[in-house]
């Protein structure tokens, strides 16, 4: 592949091909290593303070991750693929770095939630309230968890919209770049 941006359609097969099993190895790749990491690195438990930090911190690292990944993606050969690895990484950042808050919530309170959470259901939660499923089973049992709770489910909303919309432009971007250059050219 050239350092010309172009669309995943303008590939060929074998190239093409190969792309998307880059991407995909990309993707699965982040989720081991994201969701590894979880389980691994021990989570202490936190106090309000603490998991107000850790917020800010995610959001503030989430921010950073998307600037970076969109200028990549508007460098990239095939943007639109590069936006794809982006939002596979995006997805698992965040649900891991919620787990981890709910985690401590857990860890220092047990009647933070109606059960307590270890890093499966920690996980689980995570993925249920941002998938907007919430079986009910696990709930936020208190006034800072159900804050916390509130929340992610508001950042759900900036991912599914906003971030999605922000690498869908980041891919446009370099396309537009690409034309620009070989009208140039």
């Amino acid at each position: 592949m050239s350092g010309t941006a172009r669309r995943l359609s303008e590939l060929s097969a074998h190239d093409r091909r190969r792309a998307i099993i880059r991407t995909t190895a990309q993707v699965i790749g982040a989720w081991v290593i994201l969701i590894g990491a979880f389980y691994l690195i021990p989570v202490s438990a936190g106090t309000d303070a603490s998991v107000v930090l850790r917020m800010v911190i995610c959001v503030v690292l989430l921010v950073l991750v998307l600037i970076w990944q969109s200028r990549r993606i508007a460098r990239a050969d095939v943007p639109a693929l590069r936006a794809a690895t982006a939002l596979g990484v995006i997805i698992p950042l965040f649900f891991v770095m919620f787990a981890t808050i709910y985690l401590s919530m857990s860890q220092a309170a047990g009647s933070t939630f109606t059960q307590g959470l270890d890093h499966t259901r920690a996980m689980y939660f995570t993925i249920t309230v941002f998938s907007t499923v919430g079986f009910g089973d696990i709930t936020p049992a208190t006034d800072p968890a159900r804050v916390v709770v509130s929340v992610q489910m508001i950042l759900d909303l900036v991912i599914i919209g906003v971030v999605v919309r922000v690498l869908v432009n980041a891919a446009q971007t370099g396309l537009r770049r690409a034309d620009h250059e070989h009208q140039d050219g």
